[in-house]
């Protein structure tokens, strides 16, 4: 699947900001975990992204995005993406955002989280960006951002999302 929407067509900002400088934890004194096959391989497993056709397009330090094309599927009674849908998309984005700080024996779960809804999900594509905006070893917030994206005219902020993680570490059954 070929990325329609860049994260310069949408206002990115490149960076997780100052709160994440040095937050990256390292497995041994020599080398970091690699994050990203950590998260990619986490985002494989999950069945309801696979679902929705949702696909992990970009992973950075306290950013991750993912994408999902349109889909009649999705769609609620006025042919409009859902709001679970584009919900379940922007907690994704974040949670893995999240993931990116965090030591590699730790996983994350989502124990709350609030969006608002913008603008009607009217699009070709959908770009969700999660971005962590306060990092914790406990306790990790992060925003999202989603975005309408169709071929004649530029990206459109449909949603917005802040969502607050738990660090979890030796729960069995929860692992990265």
């Amino acid at each position: 699947m070929s990325s329609v929407a860049t994260h310069a067509t949408v206002g990115a900002t490149g960076s997780a900001g100052p709160y994440c400088k040095g937050l990256f934890k390292l497995r041994d004194d020599s080398e970091p975990h690699d994050f990203r096959a950590r998260i990619r391989e986490s985002f494989d497993r999950q069945a309801a992204m696979r679902t929705i056709g949702a696909e992990l397009t970009r992973v950075e330090q306290g950013t991750v995005e993912i994408e999902l094309p349109f889909d009649p599927k999705l769609t609620q009674q006025h042919g409009l993406l859902h709001a679970g849908v584009i919900s379940a998309a922007l907690d994704a984005a974040g949670t893995y955002a999240g993931y990116s700080l965090i030591d590699p024996d730790a996983s994350l779960l989502t124990i709350e989280f609030k969006v608002n809804l913008l603008s009607p999900g009217r699009g070709e594509r959908f770009l969700f960006r999660g971005e962590v905006t306060k990092p914790g070893t406990t306790i990790i917030v992060s925003d999202g951002k989603a975005y309408a994206v169709r071929s004649d005219g530029p990206a459109k902020l449909i949603a917005s999302m802040t969502g607050t993680m738990m660090v979890v570490r030796g729960r069995e059954g929860i692992e990265g």
